[in-house]
């Protein structure tokens, strides 16, 4: 059994129809009686989908919910909204405030209505003491650089959280590494800006774009970042991996991801399976 966690996925999806929905969660259901996943977290991207993952949350055991506004609808946010999230925030087995970023590609917002709300729910994260999932589309630099600014790689930020585990060191015990609770979510950078990232305490996801075969910036963040920094995510119904490509994704495809790290960092998917599990529990505080 290997018990996957799949940190990025969207139950909350709201384009299915309730008998979707249903269907969706009754085959994560089966997957973790099967032993296949062990948790999953639903990740909001507007008020309705954070309240309906919140809801998710107390009815599943395998559900943990992630609260926040996307950076796709920030020309429609209000500080009413942003002090519902607040208040979704403090309910138990809400872990993060999230998906939160800048999306250039799409650019379905202004640009300076993203940045707004983005450091605002940075800000909103600080004050909580919560970790924080990102969202970033042709926007890298830029995302780093707010990060920074707003205090989320401060190392009073950080001595918030217990360190993460690092390498090994000859006594057989492992360093201690500052966790900055920042999660880069579906992590599409090079390896290099990945290092960046990890340097400042950061964690990256990598989801089912490891496995396509044009995927080489992906595949060299798989390979050339510690295993101690990484997740693995579906960020299901989409971005389903190979050999599901073109369908709907589901949280069970999440195994295909971690089989494409094992596979690139030549151990077995029992090693990845555990590790990005134990990760994703430390990550989100998850007992």
């Amino acid at each position: 059994m290997l018990r996957l966690f799949d940190s990025h996925a969207h139950p909350n999806e709201d384009g299915f129809s309730p008998e979707e929905r249903a269907q969706f969660i009754g085959k994560i259901d089966k997957a973790v009686e099967n032993g296949d996943l062990s948790f999953i977290n639903d990740i909001g991207f507007n008020l309705e989908s954070s309240v309906m993952a919140a809801e998710h949350a107390k009815l599943y055991p395998w559900c943990h919910a992630v609260v926040g506004l996307h950076p796709h609808e920030a020309d429609s946010y209000s500080d009413e909204q942003l002090e519902k999230i607040a208040e979704l925030a403090k309910q138990p087995k809400v872990v993060a405030i999230g998906e939160i970023g800048l999306d250039f590609h799409y650019d379905n917002s202004d640009r300076d209505a993203q940045r707004y709300w983005f450091r605002r729910q940075i800000r909103l994260a600080n004050e909580l003491s919560m970790p924080i999932v990102i969202h970033e589309r042709d926007a890298g630099g830029e995302v780093m650089e707010i990060l920074k600014e707003e205090g989320a790689f401060d190392k009073a930020r950080a001595d918030r959280f217990p360190k993460r585990p690092g390498r090994l060191l000859a006594d057989g015990s492992h360093e201690e590494l500052p966790d900055a609770r920042v999660l880069l979510h579906c992590f599409s950078g090079s390896a290099e800006f990945g290092r960046q990232y990890v340097e400042l305490g950061a964690t990256l996801s990598i989801a089912g774009p490891v496995t396509y075969k044009n995927a080489r910036k992906t595949i060299e963040v798989a390979q050339q970042i510690p295993l101690e920094f990484l997740l693995v995510e579906t960020d299901a119904p989409y971005l389903s991996p190979v050999p599901h490509r073109g369908e709907q994704n589901h949280p069970v495809n999440v195994i295909h991801t971690a089989a494409k790290v094992a596979e690139i960092k030549g151990i077995d998917i029992e090693t990845v399976a555990e590790a990005t599990r134990n990760n994703a529990k430390r990550f989100f505080g998850i007992e």
